[in-house]
């Protein structure tokens, strides 16, 4: 019978409900927490949603006094002499700056992304153009930025920077399986110090002239892997050997010309060969270089016209001024341009950087 009690009570036991734990001290009963003490009821998704989170705790916000000293001008000046404590808006020129650099910095949605520079007319400014365009992009993006000599008849890419080893797009096409990594390829290209690297082409025309098409592709497929965009300074034609592999690999084209009646002639005329030979949609995403225009008119060219023309055809037109430090022929560097050429080369990398979003 005693047995049968226990076996009851032990059932009893069993089938009570549990309960929260009690919390007894020496000398002091056991409590139990109320009913109330249960867990809350999940938060809607409503109220969430209007929580402020971690993006709300800006510098803005919690550091209101530390601002960045104006650039210039007036608002410098007060700055200065306020001791910082009174802060005027910002210029429009700094604005419209920052706009630039925050296109410029637009990451390349395929990984790779390929610039080639044409002109059928020598002498207009195209590897001054594909240095500045290139050393823009590389001063202001921490990505890679390559340029390479495609110019069969000795290019002088190699000669706006300061040469840092003699290898040529040659001896990278003869040695690529050799490359696995960045360091392999960083032993034929030439850096300037605004992160351009230059990849030359060979100084014997006659070996340029062998570099085909199927050549191109093999480089190009090389520096994908490790650079984020290349361009390419082209040669002064439209036929020879490399051309075919450079506008079938091209994601977009900048078309350079002189400010001049045969100059714009030229680049006119290099737009209705590529319209005529299957590549319109790099003519109408094309963004066109009037090059070396001397400020105070000495030409009597109607630039506003030329522009129209070319505007009505391409992307986007940018006028490049003549330039003294440009016109020495010699290495390119940043900091020695005049104020008025480093913004339109800051215009022009923006224009292209604004293809740098859509995948190819």
């Amino acid at each position: 019978m005693r047995a049968a009690a226990d076996h009851e009570a032990a059932g009893e036991e069993q089938a009570a409900p549990p309960s929260l734990p009690t919390h007894a001290t020496a000398g002091r009963p056991a409590v139990t927490p109320p009913a109330a003490a249960a867990w809350p009821a999940a938060t809607p998704a409503e109220e969430l949603a209007q929580r402020p989170t971690s993006e709300a705790l800006t510098s803005d916000l919690l550091l209101p006094g530390e601002r960045l000293a104006p650039d210039g001008g007036w608002r410098q000046a007060v700055h200065r002499l306020s001791g910082g404590f009174v802060r005027v808006g910002e210029s429009s020129a700094t604005v419209r700056r920052r706009d630039l650099v925050s296109r410029i910095r637009t990451p390349v949605a395929g990984g790779h992304y390929r610039i080639a520079v044409l002109s059928l007319k020598g002498g207009v400014g195209k590897t001054t153009a594909t240095v500045g365009l290139g050393a823009t992009l590389a001063s202001l993006r921490g990505d890679r930025v390559i340029a390479v000599d495609g110019n069969p008849d000795r290019g002088t890419l190699s000669e706006k920077v300061k040469l840092e080893t003699t290898a040529t797009i040659r001896d990278l096409l003869n040695r690529r399986a050799t490359v696995g990594r960045y360091a392999d390829v960083r032993a034929f290209t030439s850096q300037a110090p605004s992160r351009l690297e230059i990849l030359a082409s060979d100084h014997d025309p006659g070996v340029s002239v062998a570099f085909g098409a199927d050549d191109y592709r093999a480089v190009a497929s090389v520096l994908e892997h490790y650079y984020s965009i290349c361009i390419t300074d082209c040669g002064t034609g439209l036929l020879y050997s490399a051309m075919a592999g450079i506008l079938e690999l091209a994601d977009q084209i900048i078309l350079v010309s002189s400010p001049s009646v045969d100059g714009a002639r030229s680049a006119s005329a290099t737009l209705d060969w590529l319209d005529a030979h299957g590549h319109a949609v790099l003519v109408r995403n094309a963004v066109v270089v009037v090059s070396a225009v001397h400020r105070k008119g000495k030409s009597m060219v109607d630039l506003d016209r030329l522009e129209q023309h070319f505007a009505a055809r391409c992307r986007a037109v940018v006028r490049v001024p003549y330039d003294p430090h440009l016109e020495e022929g010699a290495e390119v560097h940043l900091e020695y341009l005049d104020t008025e050429t480093a913004d339109a080369y800051l215009v022009l990398a923006a224009l292209v950087a604004d293809g740098f979003a859509f995948r190819h």
